[in-house]
């Protein structure tokens, strides 16, 4: 059962969009499974997702649940202030 979601919006392959992949995708391992389900849109494939998130900067990360939603904007370069960042620590059950 998922407890947390995130949306991360992209512009297509620049080395931070997939350095924000790969952050999101090592955090997604690094919780136990299925606890975080994780949504990439890039903005230049879906300028209306972005548009209707008032997405302005790439990358942005938004935890959509459990709310309240929290906005991340820029670089995100460590999985474990990432964590910090969206509140998971204390929202997952157990931590690999």
């Amino acid at each position: 059962m998922t407890q947390a979601a995130l949306r991360l919006f992209v512009t297509g392959g620049t080395p931070l969009s997939a350095a924000a992949v790969a952050r999101v995708r090592e955090l997604q391992q690094q919780l136990p499974p299925d606890f975080l389900s994780a949504e990439v849109i890039d903005v230049l494939q879906s300028p209306d997702s972005a548009e209707a998130d008032r997405v302005l900067a790439t990358p942005t990360l938004i935890r959509l649940s459990p709310l309240p939603v929290i906005r991340l904007v820029g670089d995100l370069e460590s999985v474990e202030r990432l964590m910090q960042l969206l509140d998971l620590l204390q929202a997952s059950p157990q931590i690999n």
